[in-house]
This record gives C-alpha cells, structure tokens and sequence, in this order.
C-alpha cells in the first residue's frame, strides 16, 4: 500500500566525497545509498556521528551538491526554489535573529513565504500556542533558554504548512512534557498526510513515531525497513497470559491450555528495543572493518581531565596495557629530512644576513670619504665578503 503512495525523495547510488584544497578526497561522507521516502510516512535517519546524516538532510535540501548519483524532491532536483515552499526545516541548532521577539520572528519567516499580513499573524498566533510560548510572545528570542528556542524553531518550521517537513534532534533540549508534546503533533501530522524526516540520537523516540528507520554507519545504509520488521526477534517466542497463581505457575508448561480454557492468550515474537538494535548494526559494521570518518568508540580518557601526576599515568598507561606508539622508520627519516633542510635553512639566512650587513658597512664607509683608516676597513670586508661568497 505504501508503494502506491506518492514519492517525496528518491535517491538512487547518492555519492558526497569533500575534498582538500588541492581537490584531493577527504572523507566520503555518504557512499552510494539507494532510499525512498513516500507520502504520509514518518522516517527515521539514524547512525553515529559523522555517518552522513547531516551530509545527507543537506543534500535534500539543495544546500550541498552531490558528488555522485541522483537525487529528487517532489520530483525535481532539491535545488529547485519552487519546492521549497512546500519545505519545512527545522536543523540541529535553532539560528535565529536574538533581537526579534518571539511574534516577529514568526512573523519574519512567514513573510518569506509571501503570506499576507493577516495570515501570517493567525499562523504566528497559533503556532505560539501550539508550542507554549503565547505568554512570551513579546519577548526577543536571545532571551529564551535552549528548550525554548528549540520550541520556537519548531514553530517557525511549520509556518509555511509545509508538505514536507525536515526535523533535525526535534527533542533536543526539551523538557519530558516538551518531548511527548512534539511526538504527538508528529503523529498528528502524519494523520494529516504530511511526510516528516527524523533525525535523532534519542532511539525511544523514534520508534514511538516512525514508520520506517535507516541506520547510516561510515556513509552506508547498514539496515532499512519498518520498525515491526527491524525489531522483531524471530529466534524466541512470547505467551502473554492473565496472571496466574504460584501454584499453578509452577505447573504452566505442562497444564497451559487446561488452565487458559475460555481466557484469550497470544504468542508472538519478543521485539528488542531500538536502540539495541541500533548498537548491534553499529558494532556489526565495526566488525566487519567499515570505514567511517566520523567518530568511533571513546579512547583513554584527556590528560589534561586526570587527577594523577605524570608518574601515576604512567602507571595507569602500564596496568592498561597500552604501549606507546614507535614512530615508524618512514616517519623517522622523514623527520631527520626536515631537521635538516630547516637548518640549511637558517644558515643560508644567517649568511644572507651577514652580506647585507657587509655590504651596507662598505657603502656608508665610501659615503664618508674617509682615505686612510676606512680605506682599510673597506679591503677588510671586501675580504670577508669575498669569502662568504665563495672567493667570487
């Protein structure tokens, strides 16, 4: 059913490699992924840090190009500016223009959407309420906590009444009541056959409102699918039954349906929890070598955040196991070159700087008019300069 459904975005072999400055490859940070996003479904963008999904969000939102295969929104390249209007977009951090009170700000990007006056104050009104800011609506946003800015930003996302909308860790920084209060409008949202792109670190979440989730590791799609799919155990069973005594609980093995006769009782299959597995694809994809140019799992801990003197991290480093690092022969020589080259180096500007030296002494000499003494100081550092010069 969902096949018949509208395409939203569709992504086929999606490539971003950043480059250096001398255009040499950096990171690929998103490597050939295939994926669809269709109306009315709410999907969850999920991996580590640095495994493409903000490369990924940038590129539906025709901010960055893509170095490889092809991408569409609403059936046009994502930079298309006639789709944007059916966009909404809320990023990680909530840039806003801290002067503006709370009404202006929405005010402002409503106008961005050449709404009219009046309905721009309705939307702004509303929206204010929606999120729980009306009672600060004149207050300029540099003021609001990060809760309430991430609420504010929410707002503003949605100003437009946007088809589809683009939620980057919409939770973060909101309180429990926040938090609930966002995944219901998500839900309601959905009912309205609006499509919502989840980005989140906050697993419990995404699965209270995702259809569907992606989980993204060194640039890849690791896993794809409905929550109900990814999350069922299909290797144990469960039998949900009414309570029993502990007598008879003793005995359920053996007399469970003479027991359960005219009482309803399921078995199914147990479902793990997102975020197991969410770390089992993650730890999978360790396993099995895959790259990432984000971060990977937290090593020894600051030197700087220690308590101990140097001695006793020494001691620690020792009970760890951890051997020091032997530069390479490679990485020797290397430094040995270039030891080196910068001591011909600065013995070249030591004796350019001798010349010069000479030389001016030579000139202000001649200017003097001077015959005897400076005369004999004049043939001294023509010598000396002769010798520096190699006897040229």
């Amino acid at each position: 059913m969902a096949e018949n459904k509208a395409l939203i975005v569709k992504s086929v072999g999606l490539t971003k490699i950043f480059r250096d400055f001398w255009n040499r490859p950096k990171a690929r940070a998103v490597n050939d992924i295939d994926f669809e996003i269709r109306e009315g479904e709410v999907l969850g963008l999920l991996g580590p840090n640095g495994s493409g999904k903000s490369t990924t969000v940038k590129m539906i939102l025709g901010l960055l190009y893509p170095t490889g295969g092809a991408l569409s929104v609403f059936g046009r390249s994502p930079r298309a500016v006639e789709i944007k209007k059916n966009i909404g977009y809320l990023p990680e951090e909530s840039y806003l223009y801290k002067h503006l009170t709370a009404i202006e700000t929405l005010d402002f990007f409503g106008s961005l959407f050449n709404l009219s006056k009046t309905e721009r104050r309705q939307r702004s009104e509303q929206l204010l309420d929606m999120v729980g800011l009306s009672h600060v609506r004149r207050r300029p946003v540099g003021e609001f906590s990060k809760g309430m800015a991430r609420r504010i930003g929410l707002a503003q996302a949605m100003i437009n009444d946007p088809d589809f909308l683009i939620l980057d860790e919409p939770t973060s920084g909101l309180d429990p009541i926040g938090c609930k209060e966002v995944k219901d409008l998500i839900l309601l949202l959905k009912k309205r056959g609006k499509t919502v792109l989840i980005t989140s670190h906050l697993l419990s979440d995404v699965e209270d409102v995702c259809d569907r989730a992606i989980i993204l590791y060194g640039g890849k799609i690791r896993a794809e699918g409905s929550l109900n799919k990814l999350l069922l155990d299909t290797d144990a069973s469960r039998i949900t039954m009414p309570l029993l005594k502990p007598e008879v609980t003793a005995k359920v093995i053996k007399i469970l349906r003479e027991n359960l006769q005219g009482e309803n009782f399921t078995i199914d299959h147990p479902r793990r929890t997102l975020e197991e597995f969410f770390l089992d694809v993650v730890n999978q994809a360790k396993a099995d070598s895959v790259e990432t140019s984000g971060v990977t799992s937290g090593g020894r801990i600051a030197t700087f955040l220690s308590d101990e003197d140097k001695k006793s991290s020494a001691v620690l480093e020792e009970l760890l196991g951890r051997e020091q690092e032997q530069p390479s022969e490679e990485e020797t020589r290397r430094r040995k070159a270039k030891e080196a080259e910068e001591a011909e180096k600065r013995k070249t500007e030591a004796e350019n700087a001798r010349i010069q030296e000479l030389t001016s002494e030579k000139t202000v000499e001649a200017d003097s008019g001077k015959k005897t003494k400076g005369d004999e100081n004049l043939s001294e550092a023509d010598e000396k300069l002769k010798n520096l010069l190699g006897g040229k």
